[in-house]
């Protein structure tokens, strides 16, 4: 849930960013008379196709770059302790001197 939280911010805070820049370009290129494509800069559908690649691109590479400084930080989740074998518990036991060696040898012979 943190994550989607920190994602869907930093994709508001992108989209005011084009926004706002897209609006002051507006202005200047009125201001400056450029072109007779508004938005395209005069460069026409190849212009536009290229700036749609070039700002797809910067959204993925921050996606990417959010995405790798959130998983830098989180640490990995420890797998659960493994269960020692029957035999292993007996070994232990033997070794403790919970059983003697009667003992040990007569369950390490129903165990195997």
């Amino acid at each position: 849930m943190k994550h989607s939280g920190i994602f869907l911010k930093s994709m508001i805070f992108l989209m005011g960013f084009i926004l706002i820049a897209k609006e002051a370009l507006a202005d200047y290129r009125n201001y400056c008379g450029w072109g007779m494509y508004p938005g395209m800069m005069g460069w026409g559908w190849p212009g536009l196709l290229f700036m749609l690649v070039f700002w797809v691109l910067i959204v993925v590479l921050i996606i990417l770059l959010i995405r790798r400084l959130l998983s830098s930080g989180s640490t990995p989740i420890a797998s659960p302790p493994q269960e020692d074998s029957a035999l292993e518990i007996l070994k232990k036991r033997y070794a403790r001197g919970e059983i003697n060696k009667e003992e040990f040898e007569a369950k390490k012979k129903d165990l195997t």
